[in-house]
């Protein structure tokens, strides 16, 4: 049992305010595998105001203070690393390779991507006799999902610590051990005190309280397009600036000279990866209509080479994060049958011999139309949605066919047609040929995806402010 019980303000843990505790779940096995305190408005404005005044002394800082900053970080984070693999897999199920891999991976990632950016970062500029300054925007706010727990709280801390803010951090109350984990690396790495604050609870209270605070001047989003449209309604009386990483329903389409077996495989594999947990999944894979039977064969024996168990084992999948969701993707999947999909694999129901957890079948549905509430709607879970096309223009149309825009992919044999394509979809961020992650490439979105960019030097940018000089540099007199 972990009970994480107390808040991380000004650089001590302290007794919260709140009584009220909520219980962590571990989806793997149903059981409660802790508590946290559940914050309320007194605890987020002690988070807040020590925000504030740390910041008076910590924006002034030196590029070689916080150089020095980061590196302790990551040194801490190396010692913490399979504690915080660990704590990913308990609290949100995600098998124990994949936190090793790419969940606890990712979150040290991003701290040296930040620490790579900082080095070289232009925070000044002069253009004639006019400086432009670049300043930390100030306190900031962070709401995190439980997706990818770490991945991003550290997208969002690295890159303000780096530039000079401090922050206050809710992380979901779904999985919030992992930010626990973090924050002891943090006050290991020596973090002034104020500078990082650890706020736990849910969205109306503490979320809401941090995203209307009027001592905030930022808060950053992370969740489902509905619970950003409030974030951003409650920032809007104090004029403060939002950044939302929402939802995403991001399409995969596969061009007729594309290689089949790879570009379909890996399009499922994709899908299935975190147990479909993940805002830019290629959830909607659009092939040649002619083709679809070919594709059908494919896609089945990929999906059926995705095993379901025990995260500590070695299941391709683990469970889904809680109950809730469980729910919500078997009405979606019974959906998908009820509308006339062709189900290829999986289906409703938890795979056999797993009655216990929040186990989903990997499941993939074809001969889908753009009209389904499958081809519509984010599941967020192991659900792949195959659609047929007639025409590359086609294509596009239904890719583009969405209320999000996340992501897109795109795989074919020409490298022109393929960069044709993408150039006509309207997403933040478009992979051609299953392309590797680049930590330092804009992560963000079009439409209600969201606003701003994460990851790399374009994260920096979100958190600063820029001022302009007059008169700065006088003119030389002629000579």
């Amino acid at each position: 049992m972990r009970d994480y019980l107390k808040f991380y303000i000004d650089g001590q843990w302290v007794e919260a305010k709140s009584d009220k505790t909520v219980d962590v779940i571990n989806p793997a096995t149903e059981a409660v595998a802790g508590r946290v305190t559940l914050g309320s408005v007194e605890d987020v404005d002690l988070a807040v105001r020590a925000a504030r005044k740390a910041f008076a002394t910590y924006s002034q800082t030196s590029r070689e203070e916080r150089i020095d900053l980061l590196e302790r970080i990551i040194a801490e984070y190396q010692k913490r690393f399979e504690d915080m693999a660990k704590a990913i897999t308990e609290e949100m199920g995600a098998p124990a390779w994949l936190a090793q891999r790419a969940q606890a991976a990712m979150g040290i990632a991003h701290v040296q991507t930040s620490l790579q950016v900082l080095k070289d970062y232009r925070f000044e500029e002069d253009r004639g006799t006019t400086r432009l300054v670049k300043e930390p925007i100030g306190v900031c706010a962070f709401i995190t999902p439980w997706n990818w727990p770490v991945n991003q709280i550290a997208c969002k801390v690295a890159p303000a610590l780096a530039v000079g803010c401090t922050m206050v951090l809710k992380p979901s109350e779904v999985a919030p051990f992992s930010a626990w984990v973090w924050t002891e690396i943090l006050e290991a790495a020596g973090v002034p005190a104020g500078v990082f604050n650890l706020v736990n609870g849910d969205g109306p209270t503490v979320g809401a309280a941090l995203s209307s605070h009027p001592e905030v001047d930022m808060v950053s989003f992370t969740g489902s397009t509905r619970a950003g449209i409030e974030v951003a309604k409650n920032a809007a009386p104090t004029v403060k600036r939002v950044h939302q990483e929402l939802g995403g329903k991001s399409p995969n389409i596969i061009l007729d000279d594309a290689d089949f077996q790879r570009a379909v495989g890996g399009g499922v594999a994709s899908v299935m990866m975190n147990s479909g947990q993940s805002c830019n999944a290629p959830t909607r894979m659009l092939v040649p209509a002619k083709r679809m039977d070919e594709v059908i064969a494919i896609a089945r024996a990929a999906a059926e080479a995705h095993t379901v168990g025990d995260p500590n084992g070695n299941s391709k999948l683990g469970p889904v994060v809680s109950e809730v969701q469980w729910t919500k993707i078997q009405g979606l999947i019974q959906k998908g049958v009820d509308e006339g999909a062709t189900l290829v694999s999986g289906g409703p129901g938890k795979p056999e011999g797993l009655e216990t957890g929040y186990y989903v079948k990997p499941t993939v549905f074809a001969n889908v139309t753009p009209d389904m509430t499958i081809a519509k709607e984010e599941i967020f879970g192991p659900v792949l949605s195959i659609l047929g096309y007639d025409s590359v223009d086609q294509a596009v149309a239904i890719g583009n066919d969405t209320e999000y825009g996340l992501a897109a992919y795109v795989s074919g044999g020409d490298p022109a047609g393929v960069r044709a394509v993408a150039a006509k979809l309207r997403a933040g961020q478009v992979n051609l040929n299953g392309a590797s992650p680049d930590l330092m490439a804009p992560f963000g979105g079009y439409k209600m995806s969201g606003n701003g960019r994460e990851w790399g030097d374009h994260a920096f940018g979100e958190f600063l402010e820029t001022k302009a000089i007059l008169g700065y540099a006088p003119k030389q007199a002629a000579e």
